[in-house]
């Protein structure tokens, strides 16, 4: 059961596990919310000076702070502060390593979670220790935009060793999908192809090295350590946290005479453009995670849901984007808005090498009678859309 107004029944053999609604759903609806089992931020965060809690993924710059960053104008003042609903004065930082969290409350989570075994402590600039080498090995073959992390592997790893409860936390990990290969349709995660085998034996040895735990055994033979890449891969959901987003949104709230909304909407806006023109698309802080109730959520080129994140932490909203009946299944989209525009060649070779389907929704269906794409049309699009990587 996933809550009052969705529950997850399977769907066929091909589509497995699905979400349902069980009530009238309207456009713009909040349709569940969860936190998630497990969640990391990407590596390359803290090189572009990226501030997030290292649990909940809490934005730790003030908003003003975070636009003087992207826009690369330090002049900004930003009305209404009050809109901003980071407090740095509660800020902490793990003793032992200095790793920062936005509250007691992450620190001591995080610590009975797992950082009790990822503590770097006096090792923290050792670059031999096999933690380091491991992430430094990591953001060396898989540059910016990321699409996932080792480190959400070396946690789900720590977080059993550290649990008291270690068969029912299993049991969380083991309903996600972590099959390499689709037999049916002869697909093979892009993870995992031939060109990457040596990077992943290397990252399989440095694991072992680090964290080894005899009741994850398994976890790590070269089977296993396969298996978990592909349970991240096809599972693992997007986060990203604003704190000038935030702002943005609690604006919103505000009761303000007409004229000046459209002052502070033309502001945004400007803003907006500044700080694209200095950033580009990667504005927020990114990382992913494991959901129980999303990781159930099928994909559809054409959605009737979403996935949010207004609080500014890992914690995600799934709102409907259109009016959703009973017995309706919930979908959302596997891809971002720009391999969403593409053709449908383009579409089904995306989630083939990264979701392991051949896509069957409608909007697939419909254009069944596309042309298939010359090689070079379809490197063009893939070369359009960054946003998705391999190692």
């Amino acid at each position: 059961m996933a809550g009052e107004s969705v529950v997850v029944r399977e769907i066929n053999n091909l589509k497995g596990r699905g979400l349902i609604s069980l009530v009238d759903i309207l456009e713009g609806d909040a349709i569940l919310e969860e936190k998630p089992i497990v969640c990391s931020q990407f590596l390359w965060n803290k090189f572009y000076k990226y501030r997030a809690c290292d649990f909940c993924m809490k934005s730790l710059e003030a908003a003003e702070e975070m636009v003087h960053r992207l826009s690369g104008k330090t002049d900004i003042t930003l009305p209404f502060s009050e809109c901003c609903t980071t407090n740095q004065q509660n800020n902490v930082s793990c003793p032992h390593c200095a790793v920062t969290y936005c509250s007691e409350r992450c620190r001591t989570e995080a610590w009975n979670s797992y950082h009790e075994t990822l503590c770097l402590r006096s090792s923290v600039d050792d670059p031999d220790h096999p933690l380091n080498k491991l992430q430094e090995f990591w953001k060396n073959i898989h540059f910016p935009p990321e699409t996932c992390s080792i480190m959400l592997i070396a946690r789900m790893i720590a977080m059993v060793k550290q649990s008291k409860h270690r068969e029912a936390l299993l049991k969380d990990f083991s309903q996600f999908c972590n099959t390499t290969v689709n037999d049916q349709e002869a697909i093979a995660h892009k993870l995992l192809g031939e060109q990457f085998q040596d990077q992943l034996e290397y990252l399989r040895n440095l694991i072992l090295e680090a964290i080894y735990d005899e009741s994850v055994q398994h976890w790590f033979t070269a089977e296993g350590f396969k298996s978990l890449f592909a349970l991240i891969g096809t599972n693992g959901q997007g986060v990203g946290t604003s704190s000038f987003s935030a702002w943005v949104n609690n604006l919103e709230d505000l009761e303000l005479p007409e004229i000046q909304k459209q002052e502070l909407d033309d502001f945004v806006e400007k803003l907006c453009d500044a700080i694209y023109q200095e950033s580009g698309q990667f504005q927020n802080c990114e990382g992913s995670a494991l959901f129980r109730s999303q990781s159930a959520i099928n994909h559809s080129c054409e959605p009737n849901s979403e996935i949010t994140f207004p609080h500014n932490d890992f914690t995600l909203v799934l709102k409907a984007l259109n009016p959703i009946q009973p017995g309706e299944e919930i979908t959302i989209s596997y891809m971002g808005e720009c391999m969403m525009s593409r053709s449908r060649h383009t579409r089904q070779k995306y989630l083939r090498e990264n979701y392991l389907f051949t896509c069957d929704c409608t909007k697939c269906l419909s254009q069944l009678d596309e042309p298939d794409m010359t090689s070079s049309e379809d490197e063009q699009e893939d070369n359009d859309c960054q946003d998705e990587s391999t190692f």
